[in-house]
């Protein structure tokens, strides 16, 4: 799923989440200093961002299939090499990164197996490919409030957790199945505070992503049911949530003997 939308809707909608998971996520994958890794999928760039502060700009590559988003990409860190690719064809050599990332896209790409294989293709033996999705399975996205209130008024409406990876479990299966060696999965989990109910909404209007899609299509009168069950269903203000996204890592096999 390419995101057709402005890098800054994008930011006001995921950024508040996606950028205080990138440090923890980067934790979990290894990313040290001396490394050269690759961010597949960067949107605007919230875990390139956390790859420079460790690595430098000349260290990190970056690529993404949605033009706004590499625009943003490059404005924001024109020290990076940025590339408009989708996963599954990536235009970068064999074995060239010790470590290939990707935050919260998984779930997005067309084809998850080809993706997550053409991330090992261009990580050297003994490197990291890791991935992170939200984890809609159970309830710990923080979007999982939003398509439980969107079920409530809509029983009709699929939401995200049958996408690839949202469910426990899926993503290391993922890597498995890619020719990933070694696969670790675990969790991770951020708290993100909101100042009011109106500033948690607003972002779900821009039309980022199937939450945002879905928003935009109802008519003013569904819509305002949706949002008040959102209303009813969140802690008074202010308030914080807790997001949690299932993540697993593996490593590149060694060839010959």
């Amino acid at each position: 799923m390419a995101f057709d939308v402005a890098a800054d809707s994008y930011d006001r909608f995921m950024g508040r989440y996606s950028g205080p998971l990138a440090p923890v996520f980067a934790d979990f994958a290894g990313v040290a200093p001396g490394q050269r890794v690759l961010d597949v999928g960067c949107g605007p760039g919230a875990l390139t961002t956390e790859l420079v502060r460790r690595l430098g700009p000349a260290s990190v590559v970056a690529v993404d299939p949605s033009p706004p988003f590499v625009e943003a990409a490059r404005e924001r860190h024109p020290a990076v090499e940025v590339h408009h690719a989708g996963a599954e064809q990536l235009p970068l050599a064999d074995g060239s990164f010790d470590g290939a990332l990707a935050q919260l896209v998984v779930h997005f790409m067309a084809d998850p197996l080809a993706g997550l294989g053409e991330m090992a293709r261009v990580t050297g033996q003994g490197g990291v490919v890791a991935a992170c999705v939200w984890d809609f399975e159970e309830g710990g996205s923080p979007l999982s409030l939003f398509w439980q209130a969107a079920g409530e008024v809509d029983p009709d409406v699929e939401g995200e957790a049958q996408l690839p990876g949202t469910r426990r479990g899926h993503l290391a299966q993922l890597l498995q199945a890619a020719g990933l060696q070694d696969v670790d999965a675990s969790t991770l989990s951020i708290d993100v505070g909101h100042r009011s109910f109106d500033e948690w909404w607003e972002p779900f209007t821009l039309g980022v992503g199937p939450a945002g899609a879905y928003v935009s299509s109802l008519d003013q009168t569904r819509r305002a049911r949706l949002e008040e069950r959102c209303r009813l269903l969140l802690p008074e203000s202010p308030f914080e949530l807790r997001a949690v996204a299932w993540v697993a890592r593996g490593s590149v096999a060694h060839t010959g003997a």
